[in-house]
């Protein structure tokens, strides 16, 4: 059956749609969805839940046959390029030509350099018909997490800002509570569900005294570090929430010269962890600390939630991978308020950062903006 690239597009959709389902527990494998369609209806379907368990090609081989499905008149939509090595699981491509399956459609290729390409050759070689590059933006941006897990070796990050109208995090006291409606904070403990650090600013650290956690219904996890970037270490460390009730899972990222301080060591004899590092144009230069989440903390996800210095300064070192706005419907009008965005001084339109928008949705009584850069 020939099949018409509306169609194609829907079923790749289809797929996108469940692997998401597994974000974060896949880590560090991408998530990957797969449907298997006869006769123009999705008959099968799987996606990888879990690193260690078997792939989204193979959960939906298995759904098609718990079904009867006859697999050889059958076509395999799936996310990402089938895998041709073997790993924790056996490849892929493999339980593909032993199934029959006579057609392939791919999303994206495998960006880890060493396998790209692989697992569409193998099929093609053995007389399988592979299609490739429907709703490849979508199939990339799913996997945009691996991608950076594969080729800079750090955290993918994710920066969340929670918005007025008027581009407006908090008031000029540094009242923020709440911005965004209640559907949006649950989203956002989505999030922090899988995230293994949680990065705030100095001032958002200060202002707010936040506690970091997950407050998810039914999260059983270990609850993500806290990170601090700031200039100044708190000389009370008592008067803080996080420095009460976790210090052993609270990081500083701080300039040499304060980790050395008598304030850097009284938080160390707390248990926090103090990590020095250089400046750049930008404050901090942050590179390092995503380096060492990732090398020492098996950090793969970070959640950074303010405030505006810091988001800018995520943006211009090339350190958020991925931006999440919740915008509410408020207004606060007051040019003294806290800028979701802030520590620049451009005279020109030329000078903006430009982002791509990968997703507009309602969320509550908020728009979601999930952007790209571009």
């Amino acid at each position: 059956m020939i099949l018409d690239q509306t169609f194609k597009e829907q079923c790749m959709r289809k797929a996108i749609e469940l692997a998401l389902r597994g974000r974060g527990a896949t880590a560090p494998n991408p998530c990957v969805g797969a449907v298997i369609v006869r006769d123009g209806l999705i008959v099968a379907s799987g996606w990888h839940t879990r690193c260690g368990k078997p792939h989204a090609e193979i959960e939906a081989l298995a759904d098609a046959r718990a079904k009867n499905v006859d697999l050889a008149n059958c076509t395999l939509f799936v996310t990402l390029e089938p895998c041709n090595h073997t790993g924790k699981t056996p490849p892929c491509t493999r339980a593909i030509i032993q199934a029959n399956i006579p057609h392939v459609v791919v999303g994206a290729m495998d960006p880890n350099p060493h396998v790209a390409g692989g697992g569409a050759d193998f099929l093609r070689h053995r007389g399988v018909r592979v299609e490739t590059g429907i709703l490849e933006r979508e199939c990339l941006d799913l996997i945009a997490d691996f991608t950076v897990w594969q080729t800079k070796r750090r955290p993918y990050s994710i920066l969340k800002l929670a918005t007025t109208l008027d581009g407006k995090i908090a008031t000029r006291t540094g009242h923020s509570a709440w911005v965004s409606g209640e559907e949006s904070r649950a989203r956002v403990h989505a999030l922090r569900a899988i995230a293994g650090a949680i990065i705030v600013g100095g001032e958002t650290f200060r202002k707010d005294n936040p506690s970091l956690t997950c407050r998810q219904q039914g999260f059983d996890g270990p609850q993500p570090l806290a990170v601090i970037v700031t200039g100044h270490l708190p000389p009370t460390p008592e008067v803080f929430t996080l420095l009460t009730s976790r210090p052993q899972e609270v990081m500083f990222w701080t300039t040499a010269q304060e980790a050395g301080s008598d304030r850097g060591k009284r938080l160390q004899d707390l248990g926090c962890s103090i990590l020095a590092l250089p400046a750049c144009q930008s404050g901090l230069d942050l590179q390092q600390g995503f380096v060492h989440l990732y090398r020492q903390c098996a950090c793969h996800y970070v959640l950074c939630e303010g405030g505006g210095f810091l988001a800018m300064s995520l943006i211009r070192q090339h350190l958020a991978d991925e931006i999440n706005i919740y915008q509410a419907m408020k207004i606060l009008g007051d040019n003294q308020g806290k800028a979701c965005f802030s520590g620049r001084s451009i005279t020109s339109m030329e000078k903006a950062v430009s982002l791509r928008l990968g997703q507009a949705t309602r969320c509550g009584d908020d728009l979601f903006l999930r952007l790209w850069p571009s």
